[in-house]
């Protein structure tokens, strides 16, 4: 459904955040499901021997299976190779910027709290809101935890994906994460998105509960999307269009050129009235 944040941070930062220095994964990858039931097994194995509590793993990794969707999925993200016009009418750009001034002024308390802490105005943060999940009301059906143990399996980005089922892990561990979640395709969480290692580098209790609660909290939601992309740069008061200082953070949150200038754009016109 939508695609990696790949850009979203370097290895070496995954990996001082979701595993213990040396833990990357012995299992033997495949590239089909024969595989997999081997790969779990030692999975378990090394994860308990990482440091996570070997009844969160059991716990965690039950129910997981082998994830088809998540590879048709990770083998044919097509709407990004669309034009800017096309994707901004695949994503239904004009029905997000109508019902996000409506939210904008429906949350305003909220949006200008956000604004005051991480210098991200409501204009783009309403946009990936509404990109990513239509303002929370389709977060994705797959099994969370599956779809991320799937690509760690998968040859093509074990490690990668590795680093994100120990975070997955981790945050199933603290109580942020259900072991039944669903999601999208490649195991993003909650109403923007994040892929679990982001959860827990930019991850933030934006109503006070004390969770970080990216599926059932709009305001953890945001607020996290907020610090995100304060944590690749943005500078309060800048611009954030294409050439202007705040489109690199932009730029952090997806690789595709027309999922950013998207954003742009529908920020820019939700922030203008």
């Amino acid at each position: 459904m939508h695609k990696v944040k790949i850009a979203a941070a370097g290895l070496a930062a995954l990996i001082s955040i979701a595993v213990l220095p040396g833990s990357a994964s012995a299992a033997q990858c495949g590239n089909d499901g024969s595989g997999f039931s081997a790969w779990l097994s030692e999975f378990k194995r090394e994860a308990a021997g990482n440091g996570i509590n070997p009844s969160v793993v059991e716990q965690a990794l039950a129910n997981v299976s082998y994830s088809r969707a998540t590879i048709r999925a990770d083998r044919g993200q097509k709407s990004f190779k669309l034009s800017l016009d096309q994707f901004m009418q695949k994503r239904g750009g004009q029905v997000i910027i109508s019902r996000g001034k409506k939210l904008r002024a429906q949350n305003a308390r909220l949006f200008q709290s956000i604004e005051q802490r991480y210098g991200v105005p409501a204009g783009p943060l309403i946009a990936i809101w509404g990109m990513e999940t239509g303002f929370g009301s389709f977060l994705g059906k797959e099994h969370t935890l599956s779809a991320v143990s799937t690509l760690a399996y998968d040859c093509r980005r074990s490690d990668y994906f590795t680093n994100q089922l120990y975070a997955a892990l981790q945050l199933v561990e603290r109580g942020d994460l259900s072991p039944a979640a669903r999601g999208a395709a490649h195991g993003e969480i909650g109403q923007t998105q994040f892929l679990p290692v982001n959860v827990l580098k930019y991850g933030v209790d934006g109503d006070g509960n004390g969770h970080v609660d990216m599926v059932r909290s709009k305001a953890d939601a945001l607020a996290s999307t907020a610090n995100f992309l304060r944590g690749h740069g943005w500078q309060p008061g800048g611009g954030y269009q294409p050439g202007q200082v705040n489109f690199a953070a932009i730029q952090g949150w997806n690789a595709a050129s027309v999922y950013q200038q998207a954003i742009a754009i529908i920020g820019a016109a939700i922030d203008g009235g």
